[in-house]
């Protein structure tokens, strides 16, 4: 079902959506993320790239998942804690950070579901805005085989038609998310309808970047795990982890315990997100490290999102946001890694 919301109605649509919690991109301290929304009023969908993806809605980076405690006898209690969040909307939703999401579903599926991350998920309607022009000038999601109006875990994707949006319902949950203010939309007219599409097409052609037969890549990645390449690329590395703290699609977590009080016994168990880039991943109670310098850690980066999970899922475990390209703050550029690693002897 497609339909026309004039940008004016934006505000008016969203607050007949009662019963919502609302996450839209804000613009705090010069930076534009995420964030929770109570006036339909304050949101503006002309924003470049937010600096983090809205997988912290769905994937917090810290969460309890167990609390424990000491009865009287000193009997250990233990309580399971699954999240019950209200029905959301995340508005904005880029169609890169949309993909990410129908990867996280094949990490954290399967036969045996994640409760936390699926309690969230199915609670959601993704809202996601086509890029007409690139919110980043590393943009490279035609690359790993997306697009900038990718409708890939979106429910609803908006194109922006200059006064008005033209609105994709792809979904049940997004064709109820339009039916609860269905008085604010029209259908399109047929001249509408070739302005989308003419607007689609054109928006590939505006993206810059690219690795160049990239389907090179995993079977080269194969035989590279001894490659002095790993050393050259890492020596600038700062072992930060903002390349994957900052990712749409880094997934790991670690698991720890805290003590609020040991007499009585009381405390949570709880994960937060981890990297691999960082050295403590990988240690070993008996002090051995799998993974001991940064070459190692940058070659697990990259094997990972481009070798490991085709082999599993048959899909690059990267959606092209470039991220982690801006935001490295010594300019390791994962597309010429990847350039690198094709054209290695």
């Amino acid at each position: 079902m497609d339909m026309i919301l004039q940008k004016k109605s934006l505000a008016p649509w969203l607050e007949r959506l009662e019963g919502y919690d609302i996450y839209a991109p804000v613009r705090q301290d010069d930076i534009w993320n995420y964030a929770h929304v109570t006036d339909g009023r304050d949101i503006d969908l002309g924003y470049p790239n937010t600096v983090q993806s809205p997988k912290p809605i769905i994937f917090p980076q810290c969460e309890t998942i167990l609390e424990f405690s000491a009865s009287e006898d000193g009997t250990p209690v233990m309580r399971e804690v699954i999240p019950e969040p209200n029905p959301f909307v995340v508005l904005g939703m880029r169609p890169c950070d949309a993909r990410a999401l129908t990867l996280y579903d094949k990490v954290f599926g399967g036969d045996i579901k994640d409760p936390y991350y699926w309690k969230r998920r199915e609670k959601g309607i993704l809202v996601g805005l086509a890029c007409t022009v690139p919110p980043s000038p590393n943009c490279f999601c035609p690359t790993v085989d997306g697009s900038p109006c990718s409708t890939d875990g979106l429910d609803i994707l908006l194109t922006d038609l200059e006064d008005r949006y033209y609105v994709e319902s792809l979904t049940k949950k997004g064709e109820n998310l339009l039916n609860d203010a269905k008085t604010l939309f029209k259908a399109p007219t047929a001249a509408e309808n070739k302005a989308a599409a003419r607007i689609k097409s054109e928006s590939e052609k505006k993206i810059n970047r690219q690795v160049r037969q990239l389907a090179e890549v995993p079977p080269k990645l194969a035989g590279m795990f001894d490659a002095s390449l790993w050393d050259e690329e890492a020596m600038s590395c700062l072992r930060c982890g903002i390349c994957t703290y900052l990712c749409p699609t880094c997934h790991c977590f670690d698991i720890a315990d805290e003590l609020s009080s040991s007499s009585p016994l009381k405390g949570r168990r709880i994960r937060n997100w981890d990297t691999c880039q960082f050295p403590d991943f990988t240690m070993h109670s008996s002090g051995h490290n799998p993974r001991p310098d940064k070459a190692s850690r940058l070659r697990q980066r990259i094997l990972h999102k481009f070798h490991y999970f085709v082999v599993n899922h048959e899909a690059y475990q990267c959606t092209g946001c470039g991220r982690c390209i801006s935001l490295c703050p010594v300019g390791i550029d994962i597309i010429e890694v990847l350039d690198k690693v094709r054209d290695y002897a």
